[in-house]
């Protein structure tokens, strides 16, 4: 038995530590939470800390306006529904992303159309989204992938062409940049999310970046977060001229918030080093297509998710992911299941029980094959996990693991320096 004989085979495992962990919450958010409550009030337009939550946002984000609400989910649909998105309208955006993506396009009756991504970088190819494009098309929501960013200079240039908005969702992508800028302040609306499983939790809540930085977009975008309500100081106009829902933040979440976005420059960072450090370690290796990240911009790996070429590997994917889990390293085989489109809520086209509205608006179908790139991401990736708690050992074991596989599988295996 040797070192380079896999663990699943009899083989010594790679990684015989576990990795790093940490506490993501301690004595900063308790204290914040302590004084939240010694207001006497948790209502948010009363209180003091969703307040200084957005305050601290903007200024780490660089940004004059911006609106909480109660998920990532919420924060996309206010954006849709400050811009004015109502019925029959189209959204492009990305057929690899959460249905939280989705829910508000569905909620304001307007109807998702998805655009091709890059084979590389998991993002939505500005070629496939022109392509989209029609006279109902009223905006373009953006997925920043696993904290990459998506190529946006091109996308903004075909919407200023065609009159379009953008949003982009950036719920897994904090910090991250494009050519030297935010993501989430590039766009018209910039959409995140506090949950439990981003880099950083108030256990649920999201933020609407408002990038025009004009006072009358602020106000509709807080608005439509709030019922539509207008609130001025001590004042609430109630007029009501159309729908909109109750996504308000509470002083609870807000309080959790300050105390987490002291903490998310470092998580970030970590990241960053640790991702760039997988791709670094992995490169060259046959079968192995690494997570691109374009030179000039920089990446806060919500998760790392490689790619296999079987053509180059005398394996399946899932004797890969299961080789890779003996040698301690946890992985999925795909992210999600299957391409959004392929859900039964776009296939049976019911957003609704017993309906076919909105989608009967136009007839529009969909099918496999309409995005033959995102479906061969999916039927072809390895997804790894990222945390800022691993330490540098933990990546060294992943990478060290990653090699060994590969390797043993590998038609023509490169040779390892002795």
């Amino acid at each position: 038995m040797t070192d380079k004989q896999l663990a699943i085979h009899g083989g010594q495992k790679t990684k015989t530590t576990a990795f790093g962990t940490g506490k993501r919450f301690g004595l900063d958010e308790a204290q914040q939470l302590l004084e939240a409550l010694e207001q006497n009030t948790l209502f948010y337009h009363f209180g003091k800390k969703v307040k200084q939550f957005l305050s601290d946002f903007n200024e780490l984000y660089g940004v004059k306006y911006s609106v909480a609400t109660t998920s990532g989910t919420a924060s996309i649909h206010v954006a849709l529904g400050a811009l004015g998105t109502t019925v029959g309208d189209e959204i492009i955006t990305s057929p690899i992303t959460d249905q939280g993506t989705l829910i508000g396009i569905l909620y304001q009756n307007a109807i998702p159309v998805f655009a091709d991504l890059d084979p590389n970088t998991y993002n939505m190819d500005p070629k496939s989204i022109e392509a989209k494009i029609t006279p109902r098309t009223k905006a373009i929501v953006v997925v920043h992938l696993a904290g990459n960013p998506a190529d946006m200079d091109p996308i903004m240039e075909i919407a200023r062409k065609h009159n379009l908005k953008v949003i982009e969702d950036c719920a897994q992508s904090y910090l991250t940049k494009y050519k030297g800028r935010l993501v989430g302040t590039i766009g018209h609306y910039g959409c995140f999310s506090t949950n439990d499983f981003k880099h950083i939790s108030t256990g649920d809540g999201g933020i609407v970046t408002v990038n025009s930085g004009e006072e009358q977009d602020y106000l509709a975008t807080h608005a439509f977060a709030d019922k539509n309500f207008k609130r001025f100081g001590d004042t609430v106009q109630k007029d009501l001229h159309f729908l909109a829902p109750n996504y308000r933040m509470t002083e609870l979440q807000g309080a959790v918030g300050i105390a987490q976005l002291k903490k998310l420059p470092w998580i970030c960072d970590q990241r960053h080093i640790f991702g760039d450090r997988i791709t670094q370690g992995i490169s060259g290796l046959p079968g192995i297509q690494p997570h691109k990240v374009e030179e000039g911009n920089s990446c806060t790996y919500w998760f790392y998710m490689l790619r296999l070429d079987e053509s180059q590997l005398t394996c399946t994917r899932q004797e890969f992911s299961d080789a890779l889990s003996a040698e301690g390293i946890p992985n999925t085989a795909g992210y999600i299941s299957a391409v959004m489109y392929m859900q039964p809520i776009f296939q049976k086209r019911q957003a609704y029980l017993g309906s076919h509205y909105p989608f009967d608006i136009t007839g529009v179908t969909y099918h496999e094959g309409d995005c033959p790139n995102a479906e061969a991401i999916l039927e072809t990736a390895i997804r790894l996990g990222v945390n800022e708690f691993y330490t540098e050992q933990d990546i060294e074991d992943m990478i060290a693991a990653i090699r060994k596989v590969a390797n043993h599988f590998a038609k023509v295996p490169v040779v390892e320096n002795a």
